[in-house]
């Protein structure tokens, strides 16, 4: 019989004792069986996952590692023992905040072994943290993260303009929420034109549509502001106002956005990079839409305040007017005395110019013989640039000359504390993973060692360690 169908046969033998329980796999009735290390996983690996099945584990997160793969690796600990668990790309995708060390959690899964290293470990399919739910956890966690960002700074936010003539919703379009802003906009402001973008929201799908909704509404015509939003419902409902694309788009956006999501007491990211938050959808439309009736009243009221502050205008004038024609004086009189005026400033100026050309040609006469030859200053400067040249050569000699005496007494130091020396007088150097050893507690039995000699290496299993 080949070793193949010996392997198949043990293979089924011990599953079939598997029923039987852990203290019938060492015996097959008198005499001893032998199992592969393989077997013996595979034995293990039924049994525990066809007894335990799925289960509930409260723990908190050590060693937390997400790999490049998207699997999570990580540990469950408690005051007294710890479990390693994994949760696969599949399943962690669906959670709804970042797990880390330290946080408490209570995951759902099955305890499974990997039979290559004989590890058993927990395969979790769900977690929940403690104390707080996930999509509250991740809430906090993407507030966080974007006001760290200043996505919420007050300088950033947009004024919204007062008398807007064009006004873009992105909402459902048979939602309650359109309902009541259309309402609200037909008995205040009928002449404000309104585009209805469409979307869902409210499911998985929401976010991505809310975020093309929204884009398109960017990109409309002359539209001086955007509400966004719906009514109020559960923090599940409203879950895809907290989605961090759409927060980045709303942040980014070139028109001044209002954020109207369910009701005053409900609370999104939206809300917090909006460039305002109405408390309801109703609100919003109030904010955009100023009433007729008060409107007509205040161009009542600045009517009148022009009027007032026309017929006060006039009256200054007609007073300033008056004061004016009794100054008055015979315009041919002034012209004469501006005449006269005019020849006195042209004699002073002619005679300032004389005299400023005059100090010109006595002060360029000094400079002349104060400048002298110009060969002459220069065939100074090539002598005491010859000079210097001189001297910067020879120091630079003399540096290099004490640097060489310098590295060469560094270079005998050197090799004289060099543990090549040491070897040569018949010692070696002993290392493992590149780290040298000098205690036995650096290793334990069956460690491999690298050995330095004087004359090549060699590699050493350790046998057996004595501490001193």
């Amino acid at each position: 019989m080949s070793d193949a169908s010996n392997q198949a046969l043990r293979k089924t033998d011990i599953t079939a004792q598997a029923s039987l329980g852990v203290g019938d796999i060492s015996t097959r009735g008198n005499e001893p069986s032998v199992y592969s290390v393989e077997q013996l996983n595979i034995y293990i690996k039924q049994l525990l996952e066809g007894q335990v099945g799925m289960v509930w584990v409260k723990g908190e997160i050590s060693n937390f590692k997400a790999h490049t793969s998207g699997h999570f690796y990580f540990s469950l600990k408690d005051s007294k023992s710890q479990i390693t668990a994994v949760m696969f790309r599949g399943h962690n995708a669906r959670l709804k905040f970042k797990p880390h060390d330290g946080m408490e959690v209570i995951v759902r899964g099955r305890i499974t072994v990997y039979e290559p290293r004989g590890n058993y470990q927990l395969m979790c399919e769900m977690m929940e943290p403690v104390g707080a739910g996930a999509l509250q956890k991740a809430f906090e966690q993407l507030k966080t993260k974007l006001k760290s960002e200043g996505l919420f700074e007050a300088a950033k936010k947009r004024p919204i303009p007062t008398f807007p003539r064009h006004i873009a919703i992105v909402t459902s379009p048979t939602g309650a929420a359109i309902r009541d802003i259309l309402n609200v906009l037909s008995r205040r402001a009928r002449s404000i034109q309104v585009t209805v973008v469409p979307t869902v929201v409210q499911g998985e799908a929401a976010a991505p549509q809310i975020c093309e909704a929204f884009k398109k509404a960017t990109s409309l015509p002359d539209v001086d502001v955007i509400i966004i939003g719906r009514g109020g419902g559960s923090i599940e409902d409203m879950w895809c106002f907290n989605d961090e694309k759409l927060a980045r788009l709303i942040a980014a956006s070139p028109i001044p956005v209002i954020s109207a999501v369910g009701h005053e007491i409900d609370f999104t990211i939206a809300d917090f990079v909006a460039d305002l938050r109405a408390p309801t959808p109703s609100a919003a439309a109030e904010l955009v839409a100023k009433s007729s009736g008060e409107l007509g009243t205040k161009v009542k009221s600045l009517e009148r305040m022009l009027y007032l502050s026309f017929e006060k205008k006039m009256k200054y004038l007609n007073e300033k007017m008056r004061g004016l024609s009794k100054r008055l004086v015979d315009p041919k009189r002034r012209l004469q005395d501006l005449e006269l005026r005019n020849d006195d400033l042209l004699n002073r100026l002619e005679f300032a110019m004389n005299r400023l050309l005059s100090d010109r040609e006595h002060r360029v006469e000094l400079l002349n013989e104060k400048l002298g030859s110009p060969q002459s200053l220069i065939d100074e400067k090539k002598k005491d640039l010859e000079y210097f040249k001189a001297r910067s050569e020879k120091a630079l000699v003399f540096a290099i000359e004490k640097k060489k005496a310098s590295m060469s007494r560094m270079m005998a130091i050197l090799d004289s504390l060099s543990p090549l020396k040491v070897v040569e007088r018949g010692y070696s150097i002993v290392t493992k993973e590149n780290e040298v050893i000098k205690s036995a507690s650096q290793v334990k039995k069956g460690d491999l060692l690298d050995v330095r000699l004087a004359q090549g290496s060699l590699t050493a299993i350790v046998d057996s360690v004595k501490e001193e």
